[in-house]
């Protein structure tokens, strides 16, 4: 079979998401089947809206046996506050329950790649199935969707819902608007990737025998024999290590992380704060508003590669992800791959992932009090934060590998292909 998955952004982008087509490709080639990832020229999550921000070229390449076409963006304007005010719009709209069609033709505004989706009616009579995902993106999808409907080409998605706080709406608010969950309804299959992601798609009136709780996984080879004397040593490092590896930003807990950290220098720790991913551009002002004593006691690296974050995965003492906006959490099970303990937010899918101070711990969001004093406990009982380590280690190994959950996800995929009596 030929699947098509539709990625808004693709390798070389890191992230937990693109990590999952990157994987869920691997194992459909593997498996004997044909692959092409269409994308667009985004770098970073910010081009879909502002045009100064890193792309790649547009064009083909090969990457691990599949095919990646990237498209350029349609923005309908570079102006930065255009895009917030679109999807506040949107939101406020589907709260007074306009019909999908209006909430599309404003979504229409919103950034487009209309070359991907040209290409896709060019080669439909090629394509077996389509997998689209990130519906906070919609205008791009529907497109995408309505071609395939058109051609007759069953379609599957990977919604990646950021279910935010349990008694906060703000956040999800953006995951549940009706014409991001008319793609959901109209989709073969959709896979979530806890059970709280697949409980809100249900309730939300996607079917229940269309929901498939598929998780995430690591290949712990390909994280795990990383030099920390090495990257202490580059760095100059010589105090414990708190990592967090995602993107730089508020809703991923990253100025929380730093705000803890700083209570804690301020009771004489010699901890220092180690930040892996994309800043965002609040969270580079925030941070050129720190003071210095505080920012020389960070160690920021925007674009580490691989074997950076394996060197930095040794040389940590502990992973800290504070997030609402994860849907899943990849980086706690690279983590537990080199015996380190996690502490994670208990929002959106993470508390699916941690079980709380059995494998790691859970605090609030956007809570620096209560992350400073975990990141202070774990630092100091370190047998307890080797026994977290080793209790998800052992989760890691039993039910989130790569091979795990390409054995779940495969049959579904084939499945949504092959045409129904």
């Amino acid at each position: 079979m030929h699947f098509v998955h539709v990625v808004q952004m693709y390798h070389p982008v890191t992230s937990g998401s693109v990590k999952f087509f990157v994987e869920l490709g691997q194992q459909l080639v593997r498996n004997g089947h044909r692959v092409t990832i269409l994308t667009t020229t985004a770098a970073e999550l910010e081009a879909f809206w502002l045009p100064a921000k890193n792309e790649y070229p547009a064009g083909y390449e090969e990457h691990l046996g599949t095919t990646i076409i990237r498209f350029p963006i349609r923005r309908f304007s570079p102006h930065p506050l255009i895009y917030p005010i679109l999807r506040r719009l949107l939101v406020e709209l589907g709260r007074l329950r306009c019909p999908v069609g209006i909430l599309r033709a404003v979504s229409a505004f919103t950034p487009q790649a209309p070359q991907l989706t040209a290409w896709i009616a060019a080669h439909s009579s090629d394509i077996d199935v389509i997998h689209v995902t990130n519906v906070t993106l919609d205008g791009l999808i529907h497109p995408v969707i309505d071609v395939a409907e058109r051609g007759g080409v069953p379609v599957i998605a990977t919604p990646f819902i950021h279910l935010g706080e349990a008694n906060d709406a703000s956040l999800v608010r953006y995951y549940e608007m009706p014409q991001q969950l008319d793609i959901l309804r109209r989709s073969r299959a959709v896979f979530a990737m806890t059970a709280r992601e697949r409980s809100f798609l249900v309730n939300h009136g996607v079917q229940n025998a269309q929901v498939h709780v598929v998780g995430a996984g690591v290949t712990p080879a390909e994280v795990t024999g990383g030099n920390g004397d090495s990257f202490r040593d580059q760095h100059t490092l010589s105090g414990p290590i708190v990592l967090q590896i995602g993107a730089m930003a508020r809703d991923k807990g990253t100025l929380t992380t730093i705000d803890a950290m700083r209570l804690l220098w301020q009771k004489g720790s010699d901890a220092v704060l180690v930040l892996i991913g994309a800043p965002l551009e609040h969270f580079v002002t925030a941070f050129a508003a720190l003071p210095p004593d505080a920012r020389t006691r960070i160690v920021m690296l925007p674009h580490a590669t691989d074997t950076d974050k394996r060197d930095a995965l040794a040389a940590a003492n502990l992973l800290v992800l504070p997030s609402r906006t994860d849907s899943f959490g990849i980086v706690f099970l690279e983590a537990w791959c080199n015996h380190l303990a996690v502490i994670g937010a208990d929002a959106g899918g993470i508390p699916d992932v941690i079980e709380h101070e059995v494998d790691g711990v859970l605090v609030p969001f956007d809570d620096p009090q209560r992350l400073s004093a975990a990141i202070e406990s774990l630092l100091a009982d370190t047998a307890r934060a080797h026994q977290y380590a080793i209790a998800g280690a052992a989760k890691v190994a039993q039910k989130y590998t790569w091979d795990a959950i390409g054995t779940a996800m495969v049959p579904v995929c084939v499945a949504a292909g092959t045409p129904q009596a």
